[in-house]
């Protein structure tokens, strides 16, 4: 990997009358996160340019915001997305959601003070002045990336957590959403995991059906993004994703934030789930959703 032979091959791409999208499409997808940052320093330094700008200016639409996400830092970018959710036209829930349910705690310290670092506010306050009610308190929450990550299981403590939970729900007149709040938002995933198979014992129903009989709106799909990503997570993604594109028009921001942000994470699994549980690869319904450019740079991320 040579930093400036691949800067050079952009700035190439991009000169003169015309932009040779190819080109740009083949050179960051070969790329990691990491090699496309010195990438875009090298850039700086010998063609004295701005890469992020040039790229801005040579292309537009989704293919663009690809190409941008792409020549993003992780965590900035995911930065950025939560502020669009919070500060663009209406609040994008979803974005709100996805971000915060499947991020680890690391990755939610690291979007934390880079978000303060950018637009001056903090992320919790921005979600609080967006957001109302339980589901904002859920969002806060999450937002503070204080999940217990041991994996020490305390039987006794799964089995009160799975009829606190029971209580808290199918058994009373009402829903206690501070209990399901506190439970699903603050415990190990380990300890959860063990949580679910209990309550399903008591209940006679999976956790999730609960939620859904309980709650509603954006609370519900928080609580439901919470389990879904506890218990697994590609399979999470793939349903994300199936969603943006199934039936009329297409959910560009979520398909195009989940192929960036998860391609080179675990977007091998994400596609092996998406198969499994919709009967089709993810490639061919991006191929069959997309078109121009931006499907050539999503079938690249998706490989395979």
């Amino acid at each position: 990997f040579s930093a400036e032979q691949e800067a050079q091959a952009l700035r190439k791409a991009m000169k003169g009358f015309g932009t040779d999208e190819d080109a740009i499409i083949d050179t960051l997808t070969k790329l990691n996160v990491s090699q496309r940052q010195q990438v875009l320093i090298t850039y700086k330094s010998t063609i004295g340019r701005d890469l992020i700008d040039d790229l801005k200016s040579e292309l537009s639409g989704n293919f663009e915001r690809v190409i941008v996400g792409l020549m993003t830092p992780t965590t900035m970018y995911d930065v950025h997305e939560l502020r669009r959710a919070l500060k663009g036209a209406g609040t994008d829930e979803g974005c709100l959601i996805e971000i915060l349910a499947s991020r680890t705690n690391a990755e939610i310290r690291h979007i934390n003070e880079n978000y303060k670092t950018q637009y001056g506010s903090t992320l919790e306050d921005d979600i609080v002045s967006d957001t109302s009610s339980m589901f904002r308190r859920v969002l806060v929450s999450l937002a503070t990336g204080n999940r217990d990550e041991g994996t020490f299981l305390d039987e006794a403590l799964a089995q009160q957590d799975a009829q606190c939970l029971y209580e808290a729900g199918e058994k009373k007149w009402g829903t206690d959403e501070v209990q399901f709040m506190s439970i699903l938002c603050t415990r190990s995933r380990c300890h959860l995991l063990r949580v679910f198979d209990v309550y399903r014992g008591i209940a006679n129903k999976d956790i999730t059906e609960s939620i859904k009989s309980e709650m509603s709106g954006d609370l519900e799909d928080a609580l439901l993004a919470v389990v879904k990503c506890l218990r697994n997570k590609p399979a999470y993604f793939a349903e994300r994703l199936y969603k943006s594109m199934k039936g009329l028009g297409t959910d560009d921001s979520t398909l195009i934030r989940v192929m960036v942000s998860r391609s080179e994470i675990d977007m091998l699994y994400i596609r092996r789930e998406f198969l499994a549980m919709y009967g089709k690869s993810l490639h061919s319904f991006i191929k069959g959703d997309c078109s121009g450019d931006y499907r050539k740079v999503l079938l690249r991320l998706c490989g395979g």
